[in-house]
């Protein structure tokens, strides 16, 4: 394992979960569940507060997002892992956590994985062209983990590993801008 993604807190979260989910042959359903769990968040308000609110008392946390774990149908190793976080006021780290275990588990199976910011959700067609341009450009297959991020400006930000490919029109207009302070 390279130091980066063990050297944060999320990210020796996500290594000791990585590690349960390879020992029970469950990485693509705890995978899957992580990426419920991160639709969930970015959909609902109230589940994003619990996570994050340190007005709530650890109790509570524990039992709602145990709740809210049944009604996502989620498998019994991210259903007991989230009540650890929740026992352990660990919620907040959950987006770092999902994107390290995404990591974790496509450099299991061999893959490169781009995150991929842009401006706007990308359709299903832009995401395929996406993957074929990465494929292309990588020489193999890359799993694409997309988030959102207004200010953006149009444009994407696609990171591998520590290599950034920026088109983000913001982007252009800095490097414009400081082309013509000259």
């Amino acid at each position: 394992m390279g130091g980066g993604i063990q050297a944060s807190l999320g990210g020796r979260y996500a290594l000791a979960l990585f590690d349960l989910a390879r020992d029970s042959k469950s990485i693509d359903t705890v995978e899957a569940g992580l990426a419920a769990v991160r639709d969930a968040l970015a959909q609902s308000d109230d589940f994003r507060t619990l996570t994050t609110s340190p007005l709530v008392a650890r109790g509570a946390a524990v039992k709602a997002v145990l709740a809210t774990a049944d009604t996502l149908g989620l498998d019994a190793t991210t259903r007991n892992f989230l009540g650890v976080l929740a026992e352990n006021r660990r919620l907040g780290q959950l987006p770092a956590i999902i994107r390290a275990f995404r990591q974790l588990a496509a450099r299991h199976r061999g893959e490169a994985t781009a995150e991929v910011t842009s401006a706007h959700p990308l359709t299903e067609e832009q995401v395929g062209e996406l993957r074929q341009q990465l494929r292309t450009r990588m020489g193999r297959d890359v799993s694409v983990d997309l988030s959102v991020d207004p200010e953006l400006l149009g444009g994407l930000v696609v990171r591998i590993g520590s290599q950034m490919i920026d088109s983000s029109i913001r982007t252009r207009l800095n490097t414009l801008a400081h082309a013509m302070k000259g």
